[in-house]
This record gives structure tokens, C-alpha cells and sequence, in this order.
């Protein structure tokens, strides 16, 4: 408070001398003037005093703020250590996860019904998300809801992954006691409820090199069939859980014994099936196939961009999981996190379809009297709306394709009164998926807008190419042009814009760096009188752009497309690397190819090649590289799920497209030709065993 009197009496001091100069005479000053200073000065003090009382009590009150009240950055997940807020810590140290608080007042959230999701899911996302925020943060929290003492044991503290994630005693797991192994039924699992089913889920951490044994045997003992893993064997270069199946062959994990019998890579998850025995006092039990779907598209932080990958996989853990199985073996890292958000959006859907509504709030707060800590952050939680909303949008767009010719059937029957399944009415549904302008920043630098074509078509930051920045020149790591998931690999291909003649070293500088070996052609160079491609290649001998020179070897001609053979040499070093280009004819700019069958040919005469030169990107490219690029990836990626599942998704195939590069298949002719491909296709090849 010194600092306030000191300028007090400054100020005082200050009033008194400016009097005196005024009147000239100190001794002649008015009897008014000193208790009109006096009250002056003691209102001056009674402000500042208040100033500082209030400033010192917001401090205070900053102070008091949890780190609940905040929200938590993207990487602060379940399988999040204590790193996130201490020191590095030594291997021979257990890592820790962020906990929720004790307990915080209980708020009421009503179920909502499914007609105001959208609605509830929009004001709730508001404010950077306030209102989830302080949803998730009404959550009870904390090891309220019973005793943890079996897992505190000294025998089983090393079984826990994390000293502060343990099952209560009234829910966990109990595994059959082993003679003479004191705490051998002891594993970091608990039961969970589903919707309506009792103990329909274990959610369990991932498991440790001493507990595979342990997590095998709850598998047998269980009778369980199916096991979810949602977290890598390491992420951020982290062990989040260890690698508890041979890759091949077989393997004794205690007395289980597993065989892999299969396993299928697919862009979002991979399926493993494996035939597990036990071998008991009186030899091997008769074996049981387990199958193991592991989610391998949840990123490092935060959580999957969208949830149409996460849906997916939840159907087909349905479809997989048999009627009579024990319960479905839920884990992650820690097994509350990734693993909450799987079972409540689970759950969620089941209630959507049994009442028409959703109560998120009161079923989390349900299964966290099973296991605590059960979702971890509010973006998990905000994610499991955005899912539910996804799903009632767009409900299951899924089709075999014993079903295709009744469903274009419906789609194409326009005159049926008050029909809504028509196909520009699903057409439109996809209109409606939201162009990202807010992540097209570094396309609209007004360095790099002269790279583009068409200026409504710009990569996302997120999975824009990037290359790599020439010395001394700025902007020069953009080129309009977006990495694009195929059906079993991320990245599979690189969807950009036809060159133009300032951006094809770029063009052949992102064909080097990406190691690509094929590309792929859908426009001619000219369309309609207009300019859509420059020719990046010679017409014959070799051509120099910038420090890439492109020879042609062998240009033939086939039925409806263009096949030619080109050495690239990045001259500075003299290496060498063979690129064979896919230039397909009869595509005009505004249309559809004149039949399908041209179209089947041409995609595998492009996977051929690209199953013989390694899994390196496809470069596609149109003119603007959106609606003819964006259709020939979607029939790619339709055509190969036909072949290896018997299933396709036109509508969720191109929704996935459009999230990650817009105006992606641009027309409803294009869109429908998509599925006369298919139609195509099927026909060709009638009997299914042909397709594989």
C-alpha cells in the first residue's frame, strides 16, 4: 500500500504548490481551498484502495481456477502419462494419467431426442465448445463410487499400467486362482453395462509383458469372442500397450495357446482372427476362434477427424460378435479414455433405436460406478455427439451388393409421391457437407494464389502436400494438391490440379520428393476451346523443367486411354526413377464417360501397376482435380471394398472424399455414375467368387 500514499501525497503537495503559484502568496490562500484537497485526496485513496482489493481478489479467484475448468489440450488422452505435467520420466518409473476431479456438483442433463440432436449438438459446440465443456465438467469424477483395495495390493501394483487407473472391487474382473500364486486373480479389467445388456463389455488397459498371460486366460475364462483395441502398440514413440499376438505362427501365453488364422488391413482398422486353445490337467480344450479388430486411425492427439471411420468399425464389431459370446473385451492404453468413448457411442445407438432419443450424460455417469475415469477429456466427449449426430443423419448407407439393383431401383423412381430417397435428394445430403475455408490458409496466401486453378478449389492445410522449401525462397513448399485415403492405406493418393505453366516443376518436384510412380490423367489439354492442363510431358525425346528432366520411352495407345512410359531424372544428382502415365480418353469436362466398362479396365490396368512399383501415392489429376479426380478415387476405392467385402457405400465414400478436399465428385451425373460402374462391374462379374 506504499505506493498509493506516496502518490497521495504527491498529489497533495502537488494541488498545494500549483495554489501558491497561482495566488503569488502562500499566506493569502483561500480557508476553503485545504478541506476541498483534504476530500479530494481521501476519495483519490478510497478509489485506489478499492482498485487494488478488487484487482488482488480477481488474482486470487484466477488462482482457485482447477485444471477442469479449463479445456484440456488435444494430446491430454487417457494414455497420456505424467509427462504431460512433469519431467521426463525413467523407464523404470510408471507413468501416471491426468485424473478428474474428486467431485464436482452433480447438474441434471434431460435425454434429448433425435429430432433436436442437431439443434442441441449446434449450441452445445458454440463458444469453442462451452457447453460440452461444462457438461463433461457436471460429470461425477474421481474413485467415489467404491473401493479399489484388491488392485492397491502389493503383489498387483506392478500389474497396473498406471498407478492411479484401477478397477473398484465390486466390478472388476476376477480370474480363476492358480494354485499357489497368491493375487493371481487379480487383472486390471471391469465389467461394463451396455444400453440394456448386463456386463456387456470389459473394458481392461492394454496389457503389459507380465500380464498377457493374465489377459489371455480372462479371454478363455470369459468366453469371449471378439477383443477391440483402440490405441497403437506405441504411440509418440511412448509403449502403450504390448503387442499381446503372434504375428504369425503360433504362441503359448501361459497356458493359451494362439494361432494367427488371418488378417486384413484396411485404411481405418485391422482385422486379426486367431484360434485360441487351453491347455488344461487333461489337455488342450476344443479351440475357439477370437477375432480382434484393432481402430488404428485414433491420432496421437486429440481425436479421429471424423467419425465416419469409428462407425464403420463399431458395425462390424456388431456383425462380428456372436449372440451366445461372453462379453466384447474393450481396451485402449488405460482402458478408460478411448475405450469410454467407444462403449457410450455403442450404447448411444442403441438407445437412438429402442426410444428415439439420447442420454449421454446419465449413461456416462452409469458406467463411471463401474469404472472410474471412464472418458477423459470433454473433446472425447464432444465427439461422441458429433458421432450420434452423424448417424442420425446419414444412418447406415451400407449395401451388399445382392441389394444394389433394388436400391438404384429406388433412387432412380423419381415419380413415386412424396419419395425422398431419390438420388438427388442423397446427392444433396453430401451438398451439404461443409467446405473448411478456415483451413484453406496457406492456399490463399497471396503468394501462393497464382499456383492455383480455380480458386474454389484449394487444399486443406491439414493434408495438403507439402514440399520441401527451396533455399532462400519463400511459399515455395505449396502446390494445389491433397494426400487422399484409398481403402486400405492412408495417403493412398495424391488428388491435385491439372499443372499450369508456372507450377510444373512443382508438379514434377512433388512427383520426386513423394516417390510416386504413377499418374494419372482425366482431362485432355484442351476442352471446349479452353486451356485445362499444360503438357508436362514431351511429345517425344525429353524435356527440362527447372532441376527434373522427363523423357518419353513408350506412348501406345489402347481402347480408352493413353499409356505412357517417362524416365525422371533429377538432373543435380543424375538419379533416375520410372513413372508410368495413365491418360485416360472420352471423359468430357461436363458429362460422364459413354459406358462404364472403359472406366473398370482402366483402374486396374492403374492398380497393376502400383502393386508392382510399391505402395508409394497415386497422383491423379483432372483439370481443377475435384470432380472427374474426386469420382475416379471414389469408384477406386468402391470397386476394391466390392472385391474384398461384397459391400460398398457410395454415399459415405465420397462424404469422406469432400472432407478432405473440397467439391470432390462435383455432379450428380458423376455422382450416379459411381454406382452404374458398380452396376457394371456386378454384372461382368455375376458370380461372387469371381470378384476376389
Amino acid at each position: 500500500m506504499m505506493v498509493p500514499v506516496l502518490f497521495l501525497v504527491t498529489t497533495t503537495i502537488t494541488v498545494n504548490n500549483s495554489m501558491n503559484e497561482t495566488n503569488g502568496d502562500s499566506g493569502s490562500a483561500s480557508p476553503h481551498i485545504l478541506p476541498s484537497v483534504l476530500v479530494i485526496s481521501l476519495l483519490l485513496l478510497i478509489f485506489i484502495l478499492l482498485a487494488v482489493y478488487f484487482l488482488r481478489f480477481r488474482h486470487h479467484r484466477k488462482a482457485d481456477v482447477t485444471t477442469v475448468d479449463k479445456k484440456l489440450p488435444n494430446g491430454f488422452l487417457e494414455e497420456q502419462g505424467s509427462h504431460c505435467c512433469l519431467p521426463q520420466l525413467h523407464r523404470s518409473e510408471q507413468q501416471t494419467v491426468v485424473l478428474l476431479p474428486k467431485s464436482l456438483p452433480m447438474s441434471k442433463y434431460f435425454p434429448i431426442p433425435v429430432s433436436c440432436l442437431e439443434d442441441e449438438y449446434r449450441q452445445r459446440s458454440a463458444d469453442d465448445g462451452k457447453m460440452f465443456r461444462e457438461e463433461y465438467s457436471s460429470l461425477p469424477g474421481g474413485y467415489t463410487q467404491g473401493t479399489c483395495e484388491v488392485a492397491n495390493k502389493d503383489e498387483n501394483r506392478e500389474k497396473n499400467r498406471y498407478p492411479n487407473i484401477l478397477p473398484y472391487d465390486h466390478s472388476r474382473v476376477v480370474l480363476t486362482q492358480i494354485d499357489g500364486i497368491k493375487c493371481s486373480d487379480y487383472i486390471n479389467a471391469s465389467y461394463i453395462d451396455g444400453y440394456k445388456d448386463k456386463n456387456k463389455f470389459i473394458a481392461a488397459q492394454g496389457p503389459k509383458p507380465e500380464t498377457v498371460a493374465d489377459f489371455w486366460r480372462m479371454i478363455w475364462e470369459q468366453k469371449t469372442t471378439t477383443i477391440v483395441m483402440l490405441t497403437n502398440v506405441k504411440e509418440r514413440k511412448e509403449d502403450k500397450c504390448h503387442q499381446y499376438w503372434p504375428e504369425q505362427g503360433c504362441w503359448c501365453y501361459g497356458n493359451v495357446r494362439v494361432v494367427v488364422e488371418d488378417c486384413t488391413v484396411l485404411v481405418d482398422y485391422t482385422i486379426r482372427k486367431f484360434c485360441v486353445q487351453y491347455q488344461g490337467g487333461d489337455g488342450f480344450k476344443a479351440p475357439r476362434l477370437v477375432t480382434q479388430l484393432h481402430f488404428t486411425s485414433w491420432p496421437d492427439f486429440g481425436v479421429p477427424f471424423t467419425p465416419i471411420g469409428m462407425l464403420k468399425f463399431l458395425k462390424k464389431v456388431k456383425l462380428v460378435n456372436p449372440s451366445h459370446a461372453g462379453p466384447i473385451v474393450v481396451h485402449c492404453s488405460a482402458g478408460v479414455g478411448r475405450t469410454g468413448t467407444f462403449i457410450v457411442i455403442d450404447g448411444m445407438i442403441d438407445m437412438m433405436h429402442m426410444e428415439q432419443k439420447i442420454d449421454v450424460f446419465s449413461f456416462v455417469s452409469r458406467i463411471r460406478n463401474q469404472r472410474s475415469q471412464l472418458i477423459q477429456t470433454d473433446m472425447q466427449y464432444s465427439f461422441i455427439y458429433q458421432a450420434l449426430l452423424e448417424y442420425y443423419l446419414y444412418g447406415d448407407t451400407e449395401l451388399d451388393i445382392s441389394s444394389l439393383e433394388g436400391h438404384l431401383h429406388k433412387l432412380h423412381n423419381t415419380l413415386v409421391p412424396l419419395d425422398r430417397i431419390g438420388l438427388e435428394e442423397e446427392f444433396k445430403k453430401l451438398t451439404n457437407v461443409r467446405i473448411m475455408k478456415e483451413s484453406m490458409r496457406v492456399g490463399n496466401l497471396q503468394a501462393n494464389m497464382k499456383k492455383n486453378r480455380v480458386l474454389q478449389i484449394i487444399p486443406y492445410d491439414f493434408n495438403r502436400v507439402i514440399l520441401s522449401i527451396k533455399r532462400g525462397q519463400e511459399f515455395t513448399d505449396y502446390i494445389n494438391a491433397s494426400f487422399i485415403d484409398g481403402y486400405r492405406q492412408k495417403d493412398y493418393y495424391i488428388a491435385t490440379q491439372g499443372p499450369l505453366a508456372q507450377t510444373v516443376e512443382d508438379f514434377w518436384r512433388m512427383v520426386w520428393e513423394w516417390r510416386c510412380h504413377s499418374i494419372v490423367m482425366l482431362t485432355e489439354l484442351q476442352e471446349r476451346e479452353q486451356d485445362k492442363c499444360f503438357q508436362y510431358w514431351p511429345a517425344e525425346g525429353s524435356v527440362t523443367h527447372g532441376d527434373y528432366a522427363v523423357e518419353l520411352k513408350v506412348d501406345t495407345l489402347s481402347d480408352s486411354f493413353s499409356l505412357r512410359d517417362l524416365v525422371l531424372t533429377y538432373v543435380p544428382d543424375k538419379e533416375t526413377r520410372f513413372v508410368r502415365h495413365f491418360h485416360f480418353h472420352g471423359w468430357p469436362e461436363v458429362g460422364i464417360p459413354a459406358e462404364g466398362n472403359g472406366m473398370i479396365d482402366f483402374i486396374a490396368a492403374v492398380q497393376r501397376q502400383q502393386q508392382q512399383s510399391g505402395n508409394h501415392p497415386i497422383v491423379v489429376h483432372c483439370s481443377a482435380g475435384a470432380g472427374r479426380t474426386g469420382t475416379f478415387i471414389a469408384l477406386s476405392n468402391i470397386l476394391e471394398r466390392v472385391k474384398a467385402e461384397g459391400l460398398l457405400d457410395v454415399f459415405q465414400t465420397v462424404k469422406s472424399l469432400r472432407m478432405q478436399r473440397p467439391h470432390m465428385v462435383q455432379t450428380v451425373e458423376q455422382y450416379d455414375f459411381c454406382y452404374k460402374v458398380v452396376q457394371d462391374f456386378v454384372d461382368t462379374f455375376s458370380d461372387y467368387a469371381n470378384f476376389k
